[in-house]
């Protein structure tokens, strides 16, 4: 008696820190996980890079491995999906394929001195069409700076062979058989030229910024057909039916697709959305750091979602672990956080690349005060893990601000919300059940499926698909709202302090004497 083959779909997840691939079946399980890390360069502050080519040549690697796996259980691939990390750009030449630059990592604030003096005229304008201002970087301002001061950028420009896009415009250019420049809503939003409701570039506003219209990558929809992969690269040749933005694909993978849903998905940021529905949310620009977004589209239809997010909390972990060496991994912070009953005094702010929220400031850095001769690793510890807790709690009051929407759970997923410790740290402080579901790290992997999946491959509709998702825990909040107020104010005023240091900071006048530091 022969067994049944299992249709499965390929499913990739390019993300900062790490891309992944693996397949995802019928009953929503992830298996055959292959992973493969990537390395950030920071050169100076303010700029954060990636090598294209390594992302390539890594995700292609992840990908045959997870296929020869899937293949040797008897699973057959039945499509590919693909989630990706938003707002990081590539400039390619597309006769050789190769990257003529590094990456501009989407936590890069280069040209943030150059968007401000464009802000006082348009963000207004971008408010009302894009649901986000003007922001600290752009894609195409980043694009244009090379077009004018790289050589190899402008030549391939004037011989018609520039390629240019986010990485999922780089994947899909490279896997599919089309070899299309081409780029989906849940990842052009966040490059700020986006037109939300109309599914359209903001085109005078690229103009502003000197990038050529002919360079714009075409606009497809999240789930669709994206055209077929190159079996030369991938050893299959099976349709691509969705590409979208990691932290959209995490929270269709987290089953969060109704209106005032809200999740929470920690990576090499946390990134806090609320869903909205088919309208995009009204109150776009009350808070500075809180940008509308596309949350998925497909058939011609758009959900929308409300995002705020902290750049820097997984990357916060590695930085004490592997730069300052103060513990050996994420876990063992976590472990030594649920041994203190509390930070006894001390505060993080996890602000390595500026703070959004409770406002803007690029120039505000990472804090860790309170310090005294009592201090120890352990209160150290689990002042990381409040300082990633409370900067969620403060990105959950701004959404609720911009949508108008009360949030009453938390879902969550992503690396870090396999700590438990912080998870319940996390309900003390926002005052909400956080409910982590299973395989939960995975929730961008499953998502991406579930979109190239849900129109009849796998599942009749993502309703179906989200059936398959199971509850791993609930953490219900442990302390009382007076206490809450008062742990929350006093991070507050941290986070205030930290602010007016940076004010100072620029507004100082520039020292004259070697070595002399602004006052």
């Amino acid at each position: 008696m022969t067994s049944r083959t299992e249709d499965v779909i390929l499913s990739i997840d390019e993300g900062t820190s790490g891309t992944r691939a693996a397949v995802v079946g019928r009953d929503g399980h992830v298996s055959c996980l292959e992973y493969a890390p990537l390395s950030v360069d920071t050169p100076r502050p303010g700029v954060v890079e990636q090598d294209a080519d390594a992302i390539l040549a890594k995700t292609l690697a992840v990908c045959r491995a997870s296929v020869a796996r899937a293949q040797a259980e008897g699973k057959r691939i039945a499509a590919l999906a693909i989630a990706t990390q938003r707002c990081s750009a590539v400039l390619w030449d597309t006769r050789t394929g190769r990257a003529l630059v590094p990456v501009m990592v989407w936590q890069d604030t280069r040209h943030v001195d150059e968007l401000t003096r464009l802000a006082p005229e348009w963000d207004a304008p971008l408010m009302r069409q894009l649901g986000r201002p003007v922001g600290v970087r752009s894609p195409y301002l980043w694009a244009t700076h090379h077009l004018r001061d790289t050589p190899a950028v402008a030549h391939a420009f004037e011989q018609g062979r520039l390629g240019f896009g986010t990485i999922d415009s780089w994947l899909l250019w490279h896997l599919s058989e089309r070899r299309e420049c081409v780029t989906t809503p849940t990842n052009v939003t966040s490059g700020n030229a986006y037109v939300l409701a109309e599914h359209r570039y903001q085109l005078e506003w690229i103009d502003t910024l000197g990038f050529p219209r002919a360079l714009l990558p075409a606009l497809r929809e999240d789930a669709g057909d994206l055209g077929r992969t190159r079996a030369e690269l991938l050893g299959i040749a099976v349709p691509i039916l969705a590409c979208a933005g990691d932290q959209h694909a995490g929270a269709v993978g987290l089953g969060c697709l109704d209106r005032a849903q809200a999740m929470c998905v920690h990576g090499t940021g946390s990134f806090v959305d609320v869903i909205t529905g088919t309208v995009p949310p009204l109150d776009a620009g009350l808070h500075p750091g809180t940008l509308a977004m596309t949350a998925r589209r497909s058939g011609g239809v758009s959900h929308f979602a409300v995002e705020t997010y902290v750049a820097t909390t997984g990357s916060a972990l590695n930085w004490v672990c592997e730069k300052l060496q103060w513990f050996e991994n994420a876990a063992q912070i976590g472990a030594l956080a649920a041994e203190a009953a509390s930070a006894n005094g001390v505060s993080f702010v996890p602000a390595l690349t500026g703070l959004r929220v409770p406002a803007m400031e690029p120039a505000a850095r990472a804090s860790l005060t309170g310090i005294s001769m009592a201090t120890t690793r352990a209160a150290v510890a689990r002042a990381v893990l409040e300082g990633i807790a409370h900067s969620v709690a403060a990105c959950i009051a701004a959404n609720e601000q911009v949508s108008g929407l009360q949030v009453s759970e938390l879902v969550v997923g992503g690396g870090l919300s396999g700590s438990s410790t912080l998870l319940q740290i996390q309900a003390d402080l926002s005052g909400m059940p956080v409910r982590r579901m299973a395989e939960t790290e995975r929730a961008s992997l499953r998502g991406a499926a579930f979109l190239a999946g849900a129109s009849g491959l796998l599942w009749p509709s993502l309703q179906e698909a989200r059936t398959t998702l199971a509850t791993d825990a609930v953490f219900e909040p442990a302390i009382g709202a007076d206490e809450r107020e008062a742990r929350r104010a006093q991070w507050q005023a941290r986070v205030d302090s930290e602010l007016a240091h940076a004010q100072r900071f620029k507004n100082a006048p520039l020292s004259t004497t070697p070595g002399e530091l602004p006052r």
